[in-house]
């Protein structure tokens, strides 16, 4: 059987499981597991923290299916764990992976947040200003390392309804922090404006911007991006300069 962790260990990981969890709008599942003894505890050392997360929900309403983060050899104040709290005495590197799956980004396309950026945006229809209504925005994962997106988009003042769909490669920044759409493919019919479509692949990069995963005091940038079918995942490093471990 596996040792149960000590009374010093059980109260850190409950700390740092309700400092994470006020980061969050909703969170499923939330377990963070402190790994040191006595003796290192009272020199300030930590030998491991590992956090494992299912259904948080980030900001703009951007929720991921899992994330798994280890970090190594922290080092913390001794005496902020008397308070419950685990503050770091230096800034320290992890690894975290980073799971989306399409119906949640989906959800995210669909949200009040996504709808009003698109809305604020004004651009060229047939050589005339006009502002933009997303009726609907479907985001599908197919496969072959590609996102596809099929959006009714209604238009101004006039409410005419067009449709818009392409399809276009992710790639992460070399800063591993924002998400580009490369060679965007368009679907069937004809491209009423090249500034609809690049609004909408705009917004997929900003919901995809690294920067959303952050939590306070915790960075990601990312490695590497792997697309599959019906799911994104992330391998990132994290920087880590401290872990929250009481409520905001």
């Amino acid at each position: 059987m596996p040792e149960s962790p000590g009374l010093g260990e059980q109260a850190l990981n409950k700390a740092a499981e309700v400092g994470l969890s006020s980061q969050l709008d909703e969170v499923e599942n939330l377990d963070v597991n402190i790994k040191t003894d006595p003796l290192k505890l009272v020199q300030g050392q930590v030998d491991s923290v590992s956090i494992e997360g299912e259904g948080m929900v980030m900001q703009k309403d951007l929720r991921v299916e899992e994330m798994n983060m280890q970090i190594q050899s922290v080092a913390i104040n001794p005496l902020s764990v008397a308070f419950g709290k685990i503050e770091l005495t230096k800034p320290t590197v992890g690894s975290a992976r980073v799971v989306l799956n399409e119906a949640d980004i989906n959800r995210a396309f669909n949200s009040d947040y996504v709808r009003s950026q698109l809305q604020n945006q004004q651009i060229q229809v047939n050589g005339k200003a006009t502002t933009i209504n997303p009726q609907n925005v479907e985001f599908r994962l197919p496969g072959e390392g590609k996102v596809a997106i099929n959006a009714n988009i209604c238009l101004g003042e006039t409410g005419e309804i067009h449709q818009v769909a392409f399809e276009a490669v992710p790639r992460v920044s070399t800063n591993g922090k924002t998400v580009s759409l490369e060679n965007v493919e368009y679907g069937q019919g004809e491209e009423i404006s090249p500034e609809l479509t690049k609004a909408l692949v705009n917004q997929t990069s900003e919901l995809l911007n690294l920067s959303n995963f952050d939590l306070e005091g915790m960075t990601l940038q990312v490695n590497s991006l792997q697309v599959e079918t019906g799911k994104l995942i992330l391998q990132a490093q994290a920087y880590v300069e401290q872990i929250p471990s009481t409520e905001k």
